[in-house]
């Protein structure tokens, strides 16, 4: 019997007894919180120690948020013992109960770490040898006569292992640190980029200012450059091979997962009772009275999900019972687990989900909203004349200006740009393909952006054509302009701002050539809706009840007959716009409000029928992701960035994928390689379609470095536009911290 069954017998009453004195200070304030199992005993970590771990201890970690909300971390070291394990959930189960109940709760391995947890630790983590029961304190001990070496992993997660001192654990692959207490060497194998250097230069820095503060001198080594000292301590250098390649499985194979209800009995043991196969999974599939065990091996995580009517016993439960399910299906035992509360759910989890929406949420092309402590970034009301001013504002509103710059649309036809009438501006029709060119002004530079409009009717040939000529105008235009390629249904709030008053009109099908038209049918339903920005957009939808929302208008036409429909949260902008849409269909319109509609409305959409009736009550800014695309291990794979975005995690040499939910960036470094470049957009195109929440075409933009739009920056906190000017910048200015 394990300590943490033991202690799962217990009644909650007794275990709540039990919280521990430290828990008196947990949460108190946003941040990070570390703890140490010394003598099976919680003991704070000191602040200046955060990130450093000994390979023969435990820990918790607590790191909360201003809403606030709790995530609760049990480390484990790769030489730990298991009662120090068993502890370590004792205690994380503790922390949940105190804190209500609410946290989630992650359980990481040596080595294995969630990109969560390694985003508290941008400079990344070391680990130590020995802990706790060796005598060994986590305390500034200013020691000038270390003698250890680091070997550091990783171009996105870094982690600097202490290795035996010799030749014999060095590659040319990568970057050492041979910390000798007066001097730290940062050591760079033959074959490191520029980007790994940087890395491995912020790790040096963060020894020599937290550990010895300040008073160690570095020194930066590149193979073949050794010094006496360092000959001295190692022996003569020998012949240094290449190291082993990271390698990633693709993206696509971790997708799928499979679902069970878990049962504890008051033994402790655990029941997985299989509710679905493979993802996504629908949210009804979660009783609220329930457990779940959500199993994705193939990315090695296992999410418990705690419902919140369920008996306290299998919630206290959920961590115990996932370390059971490892045991039983023989997976490693560094497999990731995240247990969670129902309402708290992490964003990878609703992912696994087609249909996952918070209370107050709405479906369909309405927006998504969320309960406030859940809510991760501050949503900033939409202000035309503080764009320039606000990126961040740019950003989530997808809005580099306010419109008002210079418009040229063009319509692909046999192969060629076709100058669409100024007075059609704004009309798109889904047989068709447009390239439209904005202009503007930004910091008295002019920019441009290129707009790929693909109607869902178009042909192949008029795609690949697109895509020619795209390229084709970028180069007339210097090579600068930014891409955003758009599906039919799916576009940016920038673009539909481009039309000033009048709404952005999408068709169903048919052509704006000349002779080309096809005869619409008799009866056409159009939703209208304005944008968090002000501008709207009136899309042509299947003439059907069904396609009804209680937040906007629509314009419904038949024969003898048009309607404005007018839902109980819609907007008089909304309302001006569906004027306009009936005056180009032509005809007398009828005003109809929700609730009062005549017989004539409900027989012209084919009857009556269920349509989203939840008004939009709060928008909901989801968090964004970053990856990067490269090929250096050989095969060209994605991989995420843990933690806030910073401008330091566009490594000049790849490419980047950022992920706003409802835009992916395509962003290319100045140093990004050609196979790179020609495999990152099939990444995004697989990143999206293999999404197990099912989510359907996004508009994929195309940046270069240097000239990103207020739209991408304003993701990233105090941009520097002057820090991609030449991709070497950014590690001379570190390098220039070693002084």
């Amino acid at each position: 019997e394990t300590v943490l069954t033991s202690f799962l017998r217990l009644k909650p009453q007794s275990r709540t007894t039990m919280a521990h004195k430290e828990f008196q200070i947990a949460g108190k304030k946003p941040g990070l919180q570390v703890w140490r199992l010394e003598k099976m005993d919680l003991k704070p970590v000191p602040s200046e120690a955060y990130g450093y771990f000994f390979t023969g201890d435990s820990y918790i970690l607590l790191y909360t948020t201003k809403a606030p909300s709790y995530y609760i971390h049990m480390w484990l070291g790769s030489e730990s013992s298991a009662d120090e394990q068993g502890a370590a959930a004792i205690f994380a189960t503790q922390m949940d109960e105190f804190l209500g109940g609410g946290p989630q709760q992650f359980r990481e391995v040596q080595g294995y770490e969630s990109n969560r947890f390694m985003g508290y630790f941008k400079n990344g983590v070391q680990y130590k040898k020995g802990g706790a029961a060796s005598g060994f304190k986590h305390v500034k001990t200013n020691d000038v006569t270390a003698k250890r070496l680091l070997h550091l992993k990783g171009r996105r997660i870094i982690r600097a292992t202490e290795v035996e001192m010799s030749w014999d654990s060095f590659n040319n692959n990568d970057c050492f640190i041979i910390d000798l207490g007066k001097d730290i060497y940062q050591w760079c194998g033959s074959k490191c980029n520029r980007y790994e250097r940087l890395k491995s230069t912020t790790v040096a820095i963060g020894i020599r200012d937290n550990e010895r503060s300040g008073r160690s001198d570095l020194h930066m080594v590149d193979e073949g450059d050794e010094s006496d000292e360092i000959i001295e301590v190692l022996g003569p250098k020998p012949d240094i091979p290449d190291g082993s390649k990271d390698d990633e499985a693709d993206r696509a194979s971790k997708r799928t997962a499979t679902l069970y209800m878990v049962i504890s009995d008051a033994t402790g043991s655990m029941k997985a009772t299989l509710v679905s196969e493979a993802s996504p999974f629908k949210q009804a599939d979660l009783l609220l009275t329930e457990c779940y065990l959500l199993d994705n091996q193939a990315d090695k995580k296992l999410f418990v999900w705690k419902g919140p009517s369920a008996n306290a016993a299998e919630r206290n439960a959920a961590m115990n019972a996932a370390q059971q399910y490892i045991k039983q299906k023989n997976y490693p035992m560094h497999t990731q687990i995240q247990i969670l509360p129902g309402g708290g759910e992490s964003t990878l989890f609703k992912q696994f989900f087609c249909d996952w929406k918070a209370k107050y949420d709405t479906t369909g092309p309405g927006e998504a909203y969320t309960i406030g402590s859940i809510a991760v970034v501050e949503q900033i009301p939409f202000d035309a004349t503080a764009l320039h001013n606000n990126q961040a504002m740019a950003a989530q509103h997808n809005m580099v200006d306010d419109g008002s710059g210079e418009v040229k649309i063009w319509r692909v036809e046999e192969g060629e740009k076709v100058a669409v009438e100024q007075s059609s501006y704004g009309q798109f029709f889904g047989g068709d393909c447009y390239l439209i060119l904005y202009s503007y002004s930004l910091g008295g530079r002019r920019q441009h952006i290129i707009y790929i409009w693909q109607g869902l009717k178009c042909s192949q040939g008029e795609l690949t054509a697109s895509a020619f000529l795209t390229v084709t105008l970028d180069d007339e235009m210097g090579g600068t302009p930014v891409q955003v390629r758009v599906t039919q249904g799916q576009e940016p709030a920038h673009l539909v701002s481009l039309f000033k008053e009048k709404p952005m009109m999408l068709f169903l099908g048919g052509t704006s050539r000349k002779g080309g038209q096809s005869q619409p049918g008799s009866t056409r339903l159009f939703h209208i809706r304005r944008s968090t920005t002000g501008a709207t957009r009136a899309v042509e939808v299947e003439p059907s009840a069904a396609f009804l929302n209680t937040n906007d208008v629509f314009v419904l036409k038949s024969e003898g007959s048009a309607f404005m429909w007018r839902g109980l949260g819609s907007t008089e902008e909304e309302e001006a716009a569906a004027k306009y849409v009936a005056d180009y269909l032509g005809g007398s319109l009828k005003e109809v409000k929700e609730g009062g509609e005549p017989a004539a409305f409900w027989s012209a959409l084919g009857g009556k029928k269920e349509y989203q009736t939840s008004k939009s009550l709060q928008n909901m800014v989801k968090p964004p992701r970053l990856f990067g695309c490269s090929n250096k291990t050989g095969r060209l794979i994605a991989e995420e960035v843990p933690g806030e975005l910073t401008q330091m995690d566009l490594a000049p040499d790849d490419i980047m994928l950022l992920d706003t939910w409802d835009q992916i960036f395509l962003w290319i470094g100045k140093d990004a390689n050609d196979v790179e470049k020609k495999g990152a957009p099939k990444i995004a195109t697989d990143y999206v379609s293999s999404d197990p929440s099912g989510r359907g075409p996004i508009p994929v933009t195309t940046i270069k470095q240097g000239s990103e739009p207020p739209t991408f920056t304003g993701w990233f906190q105090a941009w520097d536009p002057k820090m991609g000017d030449n991709s070497r910048d950014v590690l001379s200015r570190r390098r220039s911290a070693l002084a």
